[in-house]
């Protein structure tokens, strides 16, 4: 019974049938027909016009987006635990060829544009410091807290106010959306570009780089070339994003993952680090008591020296989801 991370969950079967249907002759790269179709996709989704590029990983969909915003001498303001500074292995500072990331603080992994301001007002306007050009924020963050749409306008508007791009690392934009029940343009806001996940939901080797500025999409075009991750045979990944928007499949993933999450979130009472707001649930529990779960055939991660992390998938069985909750309950 795996609750170890949703990027271990199975394939969704409309991915493999869009797979199946994509292995055709078509244009290479992404002049397919299947990526030529994004841009509309996507711009019904959001309700906007937007331009999609398709990456093969998070972290290449993170960093190409950045590094259209961002210049080698300057940096990114995101939050001290955010996964492109926590999980990525320095890949920010490669694709952004040296720029620096500016750490802020923000309870539940959240930033608020009090705490960018604590981290980029005391950066002297001068050439021996670093400047700051873009925000990241993580929908949802590292702790599975979600923003409201009035709390992405706040910091929208200070964005706007210092000249700064904003990013959205969406790896699990889809259970943000559906934990708001709002339309999915309200769960990005005025961001410039969208780092949207669906290997997480239910896909097998596809994300969607949305952006919402058409200037920055023709900058990450030659990045992404440049960086090797213009697939040859690119409508297999674009395949994989027209297979999660059709019938919303990624939002009933989604809704399926929160609901597992939920109902083991009820089962631990006071032991919750965090609200539960999408698919991760974590809770306080000691060595000893880990230990009496994984005995019991639950697989997780730990979280520190006395926490655990458990991660609900679109496929998690709800048989697995009330097991693991008696079992927490029961400890």
């Amino acid at each position: 019974m795996l609750f170890l991370s949703d990027n271990a969950a199975a394939v969704h079967p409309a991915v493999w049938d869009a797979l199946k249907a994509a292995d055709e002759p078509d244009s290479p790269y992404d002049g397919d027909r299947w990526s030529a179709a994004l841009d509309d996709r996507f711009s019904q989704l959001f309700g906007r016009p937007c331009t999609v590029l398709w990456a093969g990983t998070g972290t290449a969909a993170n960093c190409l987006a950045l590094a259209t915003m961002v210049p080698p001498h300057g940096a990114v303001v995101c939050h001290e635990e955010a996964h492109i500074e926590m999980d990525e292995g320095g890949a920010p500072g490669f694709y952004l060829h040296g720029a620096k990331l500016i750490l802020a603080e923000g309870t539940g992994a959240k930033l608020t544009p009090e705490a960018i301001r604590a981290a980029v007002d005391p950066i002297r306007d001068d050439v021996h410091q670093v400047q700051p050009h873009a925000i990241s924020i993580t929908q949802p963050s590292e702790y599975g807290r979600v923003y409201r749409p009035d709390e992405i306008a706040a910091i929208a508007e200070l964005a706007r106010e210092r000249g700064l791009g904003l990013h959205m690392d969406g790896a699990r934009f889809g259970n943000a959306v559906a934990f708001l029940d709002c339309a999915p343009g309200d769960a990005v806001g005025a961001a410039d570009a969208l780092s949207f996940g669906f290997i997480k939901n239910g896909g097998m080797s596809a994300e969607a780089i949305v952006f919402f500025d058409q200037e920055l999409a023709d900058v990450a075009r030659y990045r992404r070339k440049r960086a090797g991750h213009l697939q040859s045979k690119g409508r297999f990944l674009a395949a994989q994003l027209h297979a999660m928007l059709e019938r919303e499949v990624w939002l009933d993933n989604a809704r399926h993952a929160n609901a597992a999450a939920q109902e083991i979130a009820r089962a631990c009472e006071t032991r919750l680090m965090h609200p539960v707001e999408a698919n991760e649930v974590f809770v306080r529990c000691t060595a000893d008591e880990r230990d009496v779960l994984r005995a019991q055939g639950f697989g997780f991660y730990d979280w520190g020296a006395d926490a655990a992390r458990f991660v609900t998938a679109w496929n998690t069985r709800g048989a697995d989801a009330a097991a693991l909750a008696r079992a927490i309950a029961s400890l």
